[in-house]
């Protein structure tokens, strides 16, 4: 533990003397929500995460962190971060992969307790107890379910055009629709309350999101899947077919591009 302690001790430190070098770089007038060295770092970090530098990305973070502990939004980008990296790791890493995403819920919890007005902690809270019950057994994913639900309707009651919100809603109706077996099969011997939503749920959310931004290949994927289980194959493969032209935004792009491929040449076989 005092190793520990000692190295979030010496990131801390580190922190805080890059935020005093970068305030050498101003004359600071009044401000608003955020410094301007943490607002600088803010932007650098956002920059160099949707470049996929995600160590870059967490060092400037960090910078804002130390200029700024109080501020919500840094927390939540930092969740956004730690799930992104989580899911850019190899699917058999497991255990690295669960270290990223309980680091997103801590982060995102705590951009909650900061200020819970932002539907982006919410939203990212949501993500990252998704991905981790993801890893999960049937019955641990049932217990997180109704956590993960409040977190995406307060999101979207904050916010009902968040984008983030609206695509773990479709993945979470998808799932509710398909854990129909489980129940049927557990009969009256689970306790607890079974997720509610069906296809056209998922569905509904699925495609809000690709309105709102249509560049995100993860909804393209996620509702070509949930066509599918609707029998709507020529839908779905459309789908697929565009989310081809649309810019790698994760790494995990990558994966679900491959996974789409795999799943149109079956159809066309078929």
């Amino acid at each position: 533990m005092k190793g520990k302690a000692a190295s979030t001790s010496l990131l801390l430190h580190t922190a805080t003397a890059a935020c005093i070098g970068l305030a050498t770089l101003f004359q600071p007038g009044e401000t608003t929500a955020a410094s301007p060295e943490a607002s600088t770092a803010l932007n650098s970090g956002d920059r160099a995460f949707w470049k996929m530098e995600y160590r870059r990305a967490d060092s400037l973070y960090s910078i804002a962190g130390g200029c700024e502990p109080m501020n919500a939004e840094i927390w939540w980008k930092l969740a956004r971060l730690e799930v992104s990296i989580g899911e850019s790791l190899p699917r058999d890493d497991k255990k690295k992969r669960i270290e990223h995403y309980r680091k997103a819920v801590h982060h995102a919890q705590k951009s909650i307790r900061l200020d819970s007005t932002r539907a982006e902690s919410h939203a990212w809270l949501a993500a990252a107890l998704g991905m981790a019950a993801e890893k999960s057994g049937t019955k641990e994913k049932l217990r997180n379910a109704g956590e993960i639900k409040r977190q995406l309707d307060t999101a979207l009651r904050l916010n009902p055009n968040d984008q983030t919100a609206l695509s773990m809603l479709g993945s979470y109706y998808r799932q509710a629709a398909g854990i129909g077996w489980f129940k049927r099969m557990m009969g009256g011997t689970f306790v607890g309350k079974m997720p509610k939503g069906d296809y056209e749920d998922a569905e509904d959310a699925l495609k809000k999101a690709i309105t709102l931004d249509p560049r995100v290949i993860r909804n393209y994927h996620e509702l070509a899947l949930v066509e599918l289980e609707l029998g709507h194959k020529k839908e779905a493969a459309a789908l697929m077919e565009a989310a081809m032209d649309k810019p790698i935004l994760f790494y995990s792009d990558r994966r679900r591009l491959r996974q789409m491929r795999h799943l149109l040449e079956k159809l066309r076989d078929d």
